[in-house]
């Protein structure tokens, strides 16, 4: 009797994980549509899109090691690109310099500010972060305000921009510092993460 019970148990559990499985995947589909739907682009390749036949020939001409082993990275000049194996859509967009002056971050942030418009936040002179919800763009005024409300925004994807050294403050003397900028989807990326464990 108890063997029957073990086993029966057992069936449900598997059962219950073999759907669990199928809706995380339709959940994770669904996210990069909502995603691919905000056209969070840079140079040529899209937050949550597939990669076209030009984009997946640079991939294999430039790999890069992957942190995982469902997606693949790669490089295009200094933009690095990481997409999931299966569907070939987009993770995450970023790219970084270790040694760059204060007008490379100026600059840098700058080809940001003209390309995604006003950010969402800006924090330290250090921190430049531009958030999106279903609907696009979270504007500076709509978080303020959802922060003094204590209201939880439903943010889809992010593209932050942190520097190491003041951006636009003027330095006592010349410095350098680590930049870069992230483009990616924290509620795909926790989707995909759960996949793999």
């Amino acid at each position: 009797m108890l063997k029957k019970i073990v086993v029966k148990f057992l069936m449900v559990t598997l059962i219950l994980s073999l759907f669990s499985g199928v809706s995380t995947a339709n959940d994770l589909n669904g996210l990069f549509k909502q995603v691919e739907k905000l056209k969070i682009e840079r140079q040529g390749y899209m937050l949550g899109k597939a990669l076209n036949k030009v984009q997946l020939n640079k991939a294999i001409s430039n790999p890069v090691d992957a942190a995982t082993p469902d997606t693949f990275k790669f490089k295009d000049n200094n933009l690095f690109i990481v997409a999931q194996k299966t569907t070939h859509r987009v993770l995450v967009i970023y790219e970084q310099f270790e040694e760059a002056t204060q007008q490379k971050i100026q600059d840098l942030v700058g080809d940001l500010y003209m390309h995604f418009d006003d950010p969402t936040v800006l924090a330290h002179d250090m921190v430049v972060y531009w958030a999106y919800e279903k609907k696009g763009k979270v504007s500076s005024q709509a978080f303020d305000t959802a922060k003094d409300n204590k209201k939880t925004l439903d943010i889809l994807a992010t593209v932050k921009f942190v520097s190491d050294i003041k951006i636009m403050e003027k330095l006592k003397e010349p410095a350098k510092g680590h930049v870069y900028y992230i483009i990616s989807s924290d509620p795909i990326l926790k989707i995909f993460g759960e996949q793999k464990t």
